[in-house]
């Protein structure tokens, strides 16, 4: 099935924009933290205070914001936010959004992201299918296409596979790509961008996937698991939509439109002293939240494999070698069926089983006692569900799941189980678009 909706795209020469601001930051926890974001006060990091900007304007939708909650979130003055508007919106990357309504002092003036100025293109390349879609800077869909793979016969075919997708969703006289993101089967290497030795498909391992496509594409790629790409979009969309309201941060009655016209040294030389502490991300705890919110969740894949995205810290955790989230091969029962990955009883073959003899309500429960497991490990805030398995029955994967976590809760506050919300190939193109907003790829 292929379905090219949508207008506006990409095209497929070099990224222009802001695509590399959030890059330099040292080893910060990234995501879509809670609360204030400090602004960082080198002019060398003139970038990262810009991706921050962007990031809140992203957060706050149409409504936007103005320069005085900007600068409250963010540490920074109104004078370096003024200064930092101003180059945005001359890259068309902000604009106003109207004006607040008085309480008595002048209106304010709200900036907004405009969406449609760069886009991103995230691909989920499964064991039997592909997905592609285009989304803009606001995550939305503009264009999608999706259709058969046959993952076994090879990194070749699957790479000319995924060339025919990107091809079908970009449009050449649109916005610039910021770039493209892959999300496929581990395990894999996301530093390098190499695949590893994915169960059931040894002719795999090694084969170096994000630099093949960077090559034929002409654009720079980011390569994940897919569960790491479905807990990147599900956790995204969910942290965006609980943002704090920052009006107890910001005296809504200032007016942040002034000395726009300062000069870049003054700008810096404002911010010091303004939030100029080196805890990158950090909020009023130290820890990226502001405290109040979740923190924590794991994304749950149910599909031809099974797997976990764990976000952690205020980010995806891909462990020391890109290797963490095996939830599928836990073993639940000792001796049980064989497994792909050379073990017995491990919870991707006993639910698959399950499925595949139309027993959802069994699969459901052996991914909550799977889940039980990972729950009282890591102590998270939420457990999303996805995959095209869940989707054959999402009421009961859920109701499931959840059933098996009140049981076997240790503790009275037990998390919330919910459907994901978002899709792998969105999650992938989360990635591609992460850089601009300060966000680790």
């Amino acid at each position: 099935m292929n379905s090219g909706s949508g207008s506006g795209g990409g095209n497929s020469g070099a990224v222009s924009g802001h695509g590399g601001s959030g890059h330099g930051t040292g080893g910060r926890k990234d995501a879509y933290a809670y609360g204030r974001r400090n602004g960082v006060n080198l002019p060398a990091l003139r970038g990262h205070n810009d991706a921050l900007v962007l990031d809140l304007l992203r957060g706050a939708g149409p409504a936007g914001l103005g320069r005085t909650e900007l600068a409250a979130r963010t540490g920074l003055t109104p004078q370096a936010v003024s200064k930092i508007t101003a180059r945005l919106g001359a890259d068309g990357l902000v604009a106003e959004a109207g004006r607040a309504a008085s309480t008595g002092g002048k209106p304010r003036t709200l900036l907004r992201l405009v969406p449609d100025v760069r886009h991103a293109v995230g691909v989920h390349l499964d064991r039997d299918e592909l997905r592609a879609v285009r989304v803009d800077l606001a995550g939305r869909v503009v264009a999608e296409s999706e259709g058969p793979l046959d993952f076994r016969a090879g990194p070749e075919e699957a790479v000319e596979a995924v060339v025919r997708a990107v091809a079908r969703v970009v449009d050449p006289s649109g916005p610039p790509l910021l770039g493209v993101g892959v999300a496929a089967p581990g395990p894999l290497d996301h530093r390098v961008g190499v695949m590893g030795r994915v169960t059931g498909f040894p002719s795999w391992k090694g084969f170096p996937l994000r630099g093949v496509l960077e090559g034929r594409l002409g654009l720079p790629v980011l390569l994940d698991k897919d569960t790491n790409a479905g807990a990147t979009a599900a956790a995204g969309a969910w942290l965006r939509a609980t943002w704090p309201d920052a009006d107890a941060e910001a005296d809504i009655n200032a007016d942040a439109d002034a000395d726009a016209d300062a000069d870049v040294d003054s700008e810096v030389e404002a911010d010091v002293g303004a939030g100029s502490g080196t805890g990158v991300g950090a909020g009023p705890g130290g820890d990226g939240h502001a405290g109040g919110g979740p923190r924590t969740c794991v994304y749950l894949h149910v599909g031809t494999g099974l797997g976990a995205g764990l976000w952690l810290g205020g980010g995806v955790y891909r462990g020391v070698r890109s290797a963490a989230g095996e939830f599928g091969h836990q073993v639940l029962l000792l001796d049980g069926p064989p497994c792909r990955c050379g073990a017995r009883g491990c919870v991707e073959v006993l639910c698959l089983e399950a499925a595949n003899r139309g027993d959802l309500a069994g699969a459901a429960r052996i991914v909550g006692e799977a889940a039980a497991n990972l729950v009282a490990l890591l102590d998270v805030d939420r457990v999303l569900l996805g995959g095209r398995v869940v989707a054959a029955a999402p009421d009961v994967f859920v109701a499931r799941v959840g059933a098996v976590l009140a049981a076997r809760r240790l503790d009275p506050a037990r998390p919330v189980v919910a459907l994901a919300g978002a899709g792998v190939a969105e999650g992938a193109a989360e990635m591609a678009l992460a850089p601009l907003f300060g966000h680790a790829g």
